[in-house]
């Protein structure tokens, strides 16, 4: 596992090259962030937030979603693929949402479980993004994939024990802005199928690129 004082060299790079350590995700109420990471599955970002704008407006409120029609929910994300299970997802949410929290998106891992569609990764996001809670890990493909690169994790790709690790090393404070940076990273520099090591100012501190030497 890597050295303390490699950990926050990774860090601080990342906060050079991303200052902006925020969810590309687009959402004006906490709600809307909680169901466009259920779209997110299996889908990228940028064709969630093409479909999200047009899905809010026709349902504006958590009980336009709560009353809504799932197969005209369907309809709004079919682009999103697995639109059946997330529609169904999404109204069941919103009623849950409204009849148990208040119309409000809970801040416990174990509340937020209990809403339909939602796993550890959706959690927490909210966690972090939401209510701004220390030592959240949000261990997407993206974060999976580079922190085994680098040398941050073992290697594995189960999510749960990629957040074990990382939250094992990361600072409390910086671990939620730093699963962001790793997602911008990935898409930016660090591609799955043709990392761009040359290019990467991360090398000095990752295993891959001493091992297969790129």
């Amino acid at each position: 596992m890597k050295k303390k004082a490699d950990v926050l060299h990774i860090i601080e790079e990342l906060k050079i090259r991303y200052p902006d350590g925020i969810c590309s995700l687009d959402y004006p109420k906490d709600y809307e962030l909680l169901f466009s990471v259920r779209l997110a599955a299996q889908c990228t970002d940028e064709r969630v937030n093409l479909v999200t704008p047009a899905l809010f407006a026709r349902f504006p409120t958590l009980e336009s979603l709560a009353s809504a029609d799932v197969t005209e929910v369907e309809e709004y994300i079919h682009s999103t693929g697995f639109f059946r299970a997330k529609a169904r997802d999404i109204v069941a949410a919103s009623r849950m949402l409204l009849e148990e929290y208040g119309g409000r998106v809970p801040d416990t891992m174990e509340d937020l479980l209990r809403l339909p569609g939602v796993g550890r990764k959706t959690a927490n996001l909210i966690l972090g993004d939401i209510y701004h809670k220390p030592g959240v890990v949000v261990a997407d493909t993206h974060c999976i994939r580079i922190s085994g690169k680098l040398g941050l994790t073992d290697g594995t790709k189960d999510p749960g024990k990629v957040e074990q690790q990382l939250r094992a090393i990361l600072p409390p404070e910086e671990s939620n802005d730093f699963c962001h940076r790793l997602v911008l990273h990935g898409r930016a520099v660090c591609m799955a199928r043709k990392p761009d090591c040359q290019a990467c100012t991360l090398r000095p501190w990752c295993d891959f690129f001493r091992k297969e030497g790129a």
